[in-house]
């Protein structure tokens, strides 16, 4: 049997980032969990401006499922992070951002303008040329 080193380095950064994947995986479902609770406050509270918070939250709760799915979709398909994943997690965080700050018209026009090139980015990456998984 032959030793090969840069196959063992491979092996132990593998086990290295599959433990981190872990306990970022963890701590995700904590803090979605604590965004599930601000939601139940929020829809019980009487506060004047609950609804554009309400959104923030739900938008947010997304953000922690997408990345949570992204990390189960990474061991299921053989330590591979899909491209259309890391897509939809960039529009979700740009329709939240468009929710949370809407006060210049320009940037709201810009960001926007962002969401349609992932769009357009997300229809390439499904096409049968760049479609992997």
């Amino acid at each position: 049997m032959e030793f090969q080193p840069s196959r063992q380095i491979a092996t132990v950064l593998q086990w290295v980032l599959n433990i981190a994947l872990l306990i970022l995986g963890v701590l995700l479902i904590v803090f979605m969990g604590k965004e599930t609770l601000t939601l139940i406050n929020l829809l019980f509270s009487a506060q004047e401006k609950t609804t554009y918070l309400l959104l923030d939250s739900i938008v947010t709760y997304f953000l922690y499922f997408e990345f949570i799915a992204l990390i189960v979709k990474y061991f299921s398909s053989g330590y591979h992070f899909p491209l259309r994943y890391f897509i939809y997690i960039g529009i979700t965080a740009m329709v939240r951002l468009i929710i949370v700050d809407h006060s210049d018209a320009n940037a709201t026009f810009l960001h926007t303008l962002s969401i349609l090139a992932l769009t357009v980015a997300l229809y390439l990456a499904n096409t049968d040329k760049l479609k992997r998984s």
